[in-house]
């Protein structure tokens, strides 16, 4: 059994929960299936992004007595903000698609009824 078939397994309903609606269950498949594609992108890409970013030594720059230009400072800054806003957006994406990752497993989204009376 490879991995993908075991992620498939783990988080999707048995087929036999959608009661023959196939159109329902292959679309729960592919949209699932796309949500976890993209939340892995996002959260490697934002894992390399804080990988980046700059440790923040500035105090221990003074000491040695060290001394940089307005123009490297802002170059290192604007750089630095890019960096860092990026990783927001990635992280926010991550965020906002778990929520919705968390919604489309709600049984009633999806026309099933567990735990009604028939």
């Amino acid at each position: 059994m490879n991995y993908s078939t075991l992620i498939a397994n783990l988080l999707s309903y048995a087929k036999d929960d959608f009661q023959g609606n196939e159109g329902a269950y292959t679309a729960y498949n592919v949209i699932i299936t796309i949500l976890i594609v993209i939340m892995a992108i996002a959260a490697v890409a934002s894992i390399v992004l804080i990988l980046l970013q700059p440790g923040n030594s500035d105090g221990i720059d003074a000491l040695g007595g060290s001394s940089e230009t307005f123009y490297g400072k802002n170059k290192g800054r604007s750089i630095e903000s890019k960096l860092k806003m990026w990783t927001y957006i990635c992280l926010g994406v991550l965020g906002v698609l778990a929520i919705v990752f968390f919604i489309l497993q709600i049984p009633g989204i999806w026309g099933l009824n567990f735990g009604t009376a028939s």
